[in-house]
């Protein structure tokens, strides 16, 4: 261990080891915060309160209950207009001192939490029914509360359910009249961006009209998206318990009705509240199931029947009759309510994409309903409410979510070896690299067949592994053709790539742009890579990461710079050569161990494979064409043109793989290096799309299995990983997300510090000698590590929803000009300095516009950049006078080989 980067991993392994326990198992863990007792109202607890978090204090608004005796004893409805706010302070929580006034008592209205403030939406008191918005707001540094006007309802209306779905306030349903009155159908919107326009009226759910039901903004694998839950019907005296479910997607503007929550004939959820929780769970907790309610209601018209009746009646002796059967019914009343048993202790999660239920918690209390679950910091808290009819509560609940963690010691032992034999193969690689030659190029003896498969993990890396699985598990096979059109770049690659870079002999691709046009060219295509490399690191340091994190528990910083040292650290040893020979293990391991998952999914599904493609088919999960012509949308056009060229300018210009086809011994090793890269693929892509339509197929048999709390849409295959493989298999295929990643991660960095040395360095610094090169190179290494470890840190802190898209973002915007360069040089004679300067400033420009105007899909940046440049560029090369060797194009090269 005389190495100092190893002596640097086994500090960083040796810091690990006792964090390696066991997370506790349950989703939710339940705490309290100071009960309404604690506040200056010294209240009993509120049904219907206005409740919402603003500058981190909550604020528990209006409301009502029964102060004197419970309804059953006659005890009358009170309405409060008071508003107590409950600080944090560091770890303790406390109520101010003092209490602030609405204007006037409210209760069951709708208050959805903003960054602004707590909007709160209508409601009703004794007298009456209200139109009223009002944006409520705690001022930290006045210490007081501050109301807002909005624009007004359209209509009065109480107990009805809303949510923020992107910039939008939906609500829907309510009631209208204080002394009850049927439900409504009402559906508006208000644009928070465009207050201006108002509530806007919407075509309504096709189900029936509903109060107190339950509304939640989520994601549904495409799109952001309200959902409308249960609650009750009222209509013409006659009270529905609900339990059906409604999507509304503001993209298409369309109603779509979802799975019902699973309950018994005649039940249903009202009153409930819900949460969205990780990326595509909604929770909802506990809820009236209506049953009980319905026999107290029962109850209550018979005895306002007899009453009537009672009052009604002259006969004496009938008289005496109806009472005494008063009394009974009073009598039953009475026993009703006060051995009601509460509301449901269920916690329901609905999963948006595979559109299924399941009941993934108990209570360990009593559920409160009429009131509203608010996310506070990464908890929950549920403010009192009303926890059985009549009867309300004062505590304040607070609740955690945690995944559950089942990463044994087993795993950790093959994790552990994994990791070791990595840096291991570093240290034995590191005796072989005496030159610079044999550090970027490893001497031109790689195999063709283990340079193809280094080319294949490159690749495919950690996004493959993860993010396509999970895309695919939220869609369907729509992004196939982008990935398959990789096949069919392998013949230009070869024809017009490959015979520049040998046989002019470049240790990087960018030498060429200096050979063919000027230096000028060559450093600002080496600049360009080096941004993108910077990136694309970050990303790939922090998609492993994930998968650490979920699996131990770790924090995510943590795991990033865990991931960091120990990928530099063989990389910086052992150089391209220890790179490749990592790659083809990590290949071998990462297509075997995704194999192996696809079999036990469909091991896991009833009637195994053709259960899996029965249901697959049925939820159209095996979508791959859409010839529409829409450049915004990804159909077949945009998919198979981005694609091409994505793949196009990363298999031909891009350092990664180009470094790759100079470490073989000739020219047409190189070209079985690419073919096997293509046909490889093939398998590959169905392999990986094969295993997100396995997920899909797997979860929507096992909802109970998905974790509401899991934060990032990306993680779900490693989630099925540790929670459904036996022990030591989970560790091996964790390791296999390393593996991805690494394999990605190794080649960005030595081709960064290749570029970095060769392009800038040796440049800049010719006296130096091959010695001070290759330790600026190792040097450099460890420094490109360094700082792709901050980038990932920072993108830890980000909220990305795909980082398949986000990649496919930077990938598009940053290299589509650079692609364009090297093609206008290798195929026209005619282009010059000035020209190639032009058309990639312009690119540049036009990649500006298309990103800021949405008028192309993003898999489209990269063919924009490509062809704008290649275009503009030869135009420009035609009318503006420049420079150019056109010795060093594709036919002129041919033609000196054969001369």
């Amino acid at each position: 261990m005389k190495h100092p980067i190893c002596k640097l991993w086994l500090v960083m392994l040796l810091g690990i080891l006792p964090l390696f326990v066991e997370a506790q198992q349950q989703l939710l863990q339940w705490g309290e915060l100071p009960s309404l007792q604690e506040a200056p109202t010294q209240s009993i607890g509120l049904g219907g309160a206005l409740i919402g978090v603003h500058n981190d204090a909550l604020l528990i608004a209006g409301g009502s209950n029964f102060p004197e005796a419970p309804p059953w004893e006659g005890g009358g409805k009170a309405w409060y207009n008071e508003v107590v706010v409950l600080q944090k302070v560091g770890d303790d929580y406390s109520y101010h001192e003092q209490t602030f006034a609405l204007p006037h008592p409210i209760a069951y209205a709708t208050a959805i939490s903003l960054k602004e403030g707590v909007l709160c939406i209508g409601g009703r008191n004794a007298d009456s029914v209200m139109t009223g918005v009002f944006l409520m707001q705690w001022e930290p540094e006045q210490q007081a509360v501050t109301f807002q006007p909005y624009p007004s309802l359209p209509t009065p209306l109480a107990f009805m359910a809303g949510a923020k779905v992107g910039e939008t306030i939906y609500i829907a349903g309510g009631q209208q009249l204080v002394a009850g009155g049927n439900t409504t159908h009402h559906f508006f919107a208000l644009n928070l961006n465009h207050l201006d326009q108002g509530w806007v009226p919407l075509p309504p759910w096709p189900g029936p009209s509903r109060l107190v039901a339950t509304a939640v903004g989520q994601n549904d694998g495409a799109t952001n998206c309200f959902y409308l839950m249960a609650g009750r019907n009222v209509a013409e005296g006659q009270m529905t318990s609900l339990a059906d479910v409604y999507k509304y997607n503001p993209a298409t503007k369309a109603w779509s009705q979802q799975a019902a929550i699973p309950l018994p004939q005649g039940h249903g959820v009202i009153g409930a509240t819900g949460i969205a929780s990780g990326v595509h769970h909604i929770l909802v907790f506990g809820g009236a199931d209506g049953v009980m309610t319905d026999r107290i209601v029962a109850v209550g018209k018979r005895i306002k029947a007899l009453q009537d009746e009672l009052n009604a009646e002259q006969d004496t002796s009938m008289h005496q009759q109806i009472a005494v059967a008063l009394m009974g019914e009073k009598a039953k009343e009475a026993i009703l309510y006060n051995e009601h048993p509460g509301f449901s202790r269920k916690v329901w999660a609905y999963h948006t994409i595979t559109n299924t239920w399941a009941v993934v918690d108990t209570l360990p209390f009593t559920s409160q309903i009429t009131t509203n679950a608010v996310k506070w910091g990464k908890q929950v808290v549920i403010p009192s409410g009303e926890v059985s009819p009549g009867v309300r509560t004062s505590k304040v609940k607070l609740a955690t979510l945690k995944a559950p963690q089942q990463f044994g010691t087993i795993n950790y032992v093959v994790l552990g070896i994994y990791l070791l034999l990595l840096v291991g193969m570093g240290i034995y690689f590191s005796r072989r690299e005496k030159t610079t030659d044999e550090f970027f190029k490893a001497g031109g003896r790689i195999p063709w067949w283990a340079a193809g498969l280094s080319i294949f993990g490159t690749s495919l890396s950690a996004i493959s592994y993860m993010a396509i699985p999970a895309k695919t598990f939220a869609t369907d096979w729509t992004y196939f053709i982008f990935s398959f059109s990789q096949v069919l770049v392998a013949p230009v690659v070869i024809w017009l790539f490959l015979p520049v870079y040998r046989r002019l002999n470049l240790t990087t691709a960018y030498e060429y742009l200096e050979e063919r046009f000027h230096a000028v060219i060559r450093l600002i295509g080496s600049t360009a890579f080096l941004l993108f490399q910077f990136g694309r690191v970050g990303i790939v340091l922090f998609l492993p990461a994930i998968a650490l994190s979920v699996v131990t528990g770790f924090d995510i910083y943590f795991c990033i710079v865990l991931t960091a040292v120990l990928s530099t650290a063989y990389t910086a040893m052992g150089g391209i050569e220890a790179v490749i020979w990592t790659d083809v293990i990590q290949v071998v391991l990462l297509m075997g161990g995704a194999i192996l998952c696809l079999f036990l999914m469909a091991g896991g599904v009833d009637d195994g494979w053709s259960g899996m493609m029965n249901t697959a088919a049925e939820h159209q999960k095996f979508k791959v064409f859409d010839f529409m012509f829409d450049i915004k949308s990804p159909t077949f056009w945009v998919l198979i043109g981005g694609g091409f060229a994505a793949n196009l300018i990363t298999n031909g210009s891009d350092q990664t793989i180009v470094q790759r086809y100079m470490t073989t011994r000739n020219e047409k090793s190189a070209a079985k290096s690419i073919w096997t890269n293509a046909l490889m693929v093939i398998p590959a892509i169905i392999l990986f799309f094969g295993l997100g339509t396995a997920l899909y197929t797997y979860y929507e048999a096992h909802p109970a299995q998905l974790s509401p709390a899991m934060a990032n849409a990306d993680a779900i295959f490693p989630w099925y990983i540790i929670t459904q493989l036996p022990d030591g298999v989970s560790g091996l295929l964790i390791a296999g997300i390393f593996a991805a990643a690494m394999s990605s991660l190794d080649s960005s960095m030595n081709s960064t510090a290749t570029v970095i040395t060769n392009d800038f360095y040796r440049r800049y610094r010719p006296e130096k000698t091959d010695r001070q090169y290759l330790r600026f190179a190792k040097r450099t290494t460890v420094v490109v590590g360094g700082l792709g470890m901050l980038f990932a840190l920072l993108m830890a802190g980000w909220e990305i929803k795909s980082l398949w898209d986000e990649f496919s973002k930077i990938l598009g915007l940053f290299t589509g000009g650079l692609g364009g360069l090297f093609i206008l040089g290798m195929v026209s004679k005619r282009a010059n300095t000035t020209g190639a300067l032009v058309g990639f400033l312009c690119s540049g420009a036009v990649q500006f516009w298309v990103s800021n105007t949405g008028n192309v899909h993003f898999m489209l940046y990269t063919f924009t950049g490509l062809v704008s440049c290649l275009l503009i560029g030869y135009l420009a090369s035609l009318l503006l006078p420049g420079k150019g060797n056109a010795a060093f194009t594709i036919v002129q090269l041919r033609k000196k080989e054969k001369g």
